[in-house]
């Protein structure tokens, strides 16, 4: 049973890898995989045991969907208000080098609230209004597909596997902030400073002259007031829970809902405004990327099935007896980030190594090892930045990759050898950072 589950999930993963290749969307596949694992481990075990293992795997993978719901629909309403054109309209310099600076920093900091995805949409829009060169256009969106993955690996709000760790009490958002700030802004830095000679000295067009326009019906103070509100409110989230000690998707829900009262309020104000263009809450979420929240369900149950049949737990054996290094085994994992999906692979981790005690630790047979894997220890930190960094290593290697190839039609060959070489020396930066914070004991 233990062999047949393993070549059933592997054959599910190669087969997500190769969605674009077969033309069967990797929700589909997920949730067939997840069903078919759960059917093996329950005719091999039975009983009530599958069935209290199920409900558990269930109920902590539903707490991160309805949060990612939450956030989806917040990101959504911003984004059809205009609100981004906000913070986008101000950037007006025309120096390559000044303007790919200042596009990884914005990058870098709107990812740590928004996830990598929307972001790297945002930034690549605003590209075609800015760059017009396809050969600069390119660098640019290869250091906006850096920066959105690093300015999610440092926040608890960030990105999909930061979101779990911080949901699933791996990491506090106080101590994973403090820790991954300063790797995760060298992991962009690095790549930043070493592009700024692809680009040259020259400029490029004026921005001033391109202004963006608001959707229709919005007006620019609706716009701002939705994007302090919705920004407002995913900022609240990590306030709540630290408050309250309540889930964070608790605090999601609150956040939803205010927002949403506030624009039904608004909406019901402009009555001569037509119903068509309203961009109420409960048209927003109607256009929620339904397949990807199918696909985390389908993912991160069938990553439950083989820690419920005990196969992440012989897995961690196999890495503590041949690795024994927190830093080997979070390097490795970054690096397969870049070809496989994150998410699973950080769920896997997370099921390989429960969170332990700090009297479990210092009882174990190796109590050093084993610290490393408390609550905001070392391990989870470093799981944090080399999961969401090492997915820039590859342009097929995120959510962020992903848009951007399909946007601009990056070459994936371009890719390897032009950015690659800049993301791997950002994240090498990144880890070396790390290395030497914990050697000086921060």
């Amino acid at each position: 049973m233990i062999a047949t589950m393993i070549a059933l999930f592997c054959a599910g993963y190669l087969l997500i890898a190769l969605e674009h290749k077969i033309n069967v969307n990797k929700s589909a596949i997920a949730l067939l995989m997840c069903g078919a694992l759960w059917a093996l481990f329950s005719l091999a075990g039975g009983g009530m045991r599958t069935g209290t293992q199920l409900a558990e795997q269930l109920s902590s993978t539903c707490e991160i969907l309805i949060y990612l719901i939450g956030a989806m629909t917040i990101v959504d309403l911003i984004d059809t208000h205009g609100g981004f054109n906000v913070i986008t309209s101000r950037i007006r310099t025309r120096n390559k080098r000044r303007l790919l600076w200042l596009l990884a920093l914005v990058t870098f900091f709107m990812s740590a609230v928004l996830d990598n995805m929307t972001t790297a949409i945002i930034m690549i829009m605003l590209l075609r209004r800015i760059v017009p060169e396809q050969r600069d256009r390119w660098i640019f969106a290869g250091l906006i597909v850096v920066a959105a993955n690093s300015g999610g690996a440092w926040s608890p709000i960030g990105d999909v596997t930061t979101i779990m760790l911080w949901m699933r009490g791996n990491v506090a958002a106080g101590p994973l902030m403090a820790n991954l700030i300063l790797p995760s802004l060298l992991s962009v830095a690095v790549p930043t400073a070493l592009a700024c000679r692809l680009v040259g000295k020259g400029e490029t067009a004026d921005t001033a002259a391109a202004p963006q326009e608001l959707p229709q019906g919005v007006e620019p103070r609706m716009s701002r007031l939705i994007l302090t509100v919705g920004v407002g409110g995913l900022l609240f989230v990590p306030v709540f829970k630290e408050a309250t000690g309540l889930p964070p998707y608790m605090g999601m829900t609150i956040a939803l809902g205010a927002i949403w009262v506030l624009t039904e309020i608004l909406y019901d104000r402009r009555r001569d405004m037509e119903a068509s263009i309203q961009n109420r809450v409960s048209k927003v979420v109607k256009h929620i990327d339904m397949p990807t929240i199918l696909f985390f369900l389908g993912i991160l149950m069938a990553v439950g099935a083989l820690q419920s049949a005990g196969i992440l737990t012989d897995m961690a054996r196999w890495f503590d007896k041949h690795l024994h290094e927190p830093f080997l085994i979070a390097g490795l994992i970054g690096i397969l980030s870049s070809v496989v999906d994150n998410v699973p692979l950080v769920a896997a981790c997370m099921g390989m190594y429960p969170v332990a005690g700090a009297a479990g630790a210092a009882a174990s047979a190796d109590p050093a090892f084993m610290q490393n894997f408390v609550a905001d220890g070392l391990f989870w930190h470093l799981l944090s930045y080399a999961a969401g960094v090492g997915g820039s290593l590859l342009i097929i290697g995120s959510a962020a990759g992903v848009v951007a190839m399909g946007l601009e039609k990056i070459d994936f060959g371009w890719y390897l050898r032009k950015i690659t070489p800049l993301a791997l020396a950002g994240y090498a930066a990144g880890l070396l950072a790390i290395w030497l914070q914990h050697l000086a004991g921060w």
